[in-house]
């Protein structure tokens, strides 16, 4: 690897280090269902979100849910000494991108076949603090 290429990677590390995110790869909904709830989290504090995820009706809500509370704990894992509610977190960004396709064929009339796909995404949410703004 190239000195210039090395030193941006450990930039990099380094960068990733002090942000709190987690992901959620491979899950069984499609991504226009996830951002639909996605939509109603993005740039709410953390409290606000967990209370729309769990009162919210849709399937989508319940990974949602779970990603945040592992995003909300892999904060306190690098923040141990600081409490949720004075860094005033919020969700900084959450991104929804389309995974890999099952296709499926399903029986059509006049001895045809249709294909299906169920679709899956991955989901990347990410959060910051509004006194600390990384």
């Amino acid at each position: 690897m190239g000195s210039r290429k090395h030193n941006m990677a450990t930039q990099l590390k380094e960068a990733r280090k002090s942000r709190a995110f987690a992901k959620l790869t491979n899950c069984p909904t499609s991504p226009r269902k996830m951002r639909l709830v996605a939509d109603l989290v993005r740039g709410v504090e953390v409290e606000k979100a967990l209370q729309i995820l769990k009162f919210s009706p849709k399937e989508a809500s319940r990974n949602l849910e779970k990603l945040l509370l592992s995003a909300i704990a892999n904060w306190q894992a690098k923040n141990e000494d600081a409490s949720i509610e004075d860094a005033g977190l919020y969700v900084k960004s959450i991104c929804v991108d389309s995974a890999g396709m099952l296709k499926r064929l399903r029986p059509a009339p006049q001895g045809r076949a249709h294909r299906i796909r169920k679709r899956s995404n991955h989901v990347t949410l990410e959060l910051g603090t509004k006194n600390n703004s990384n």
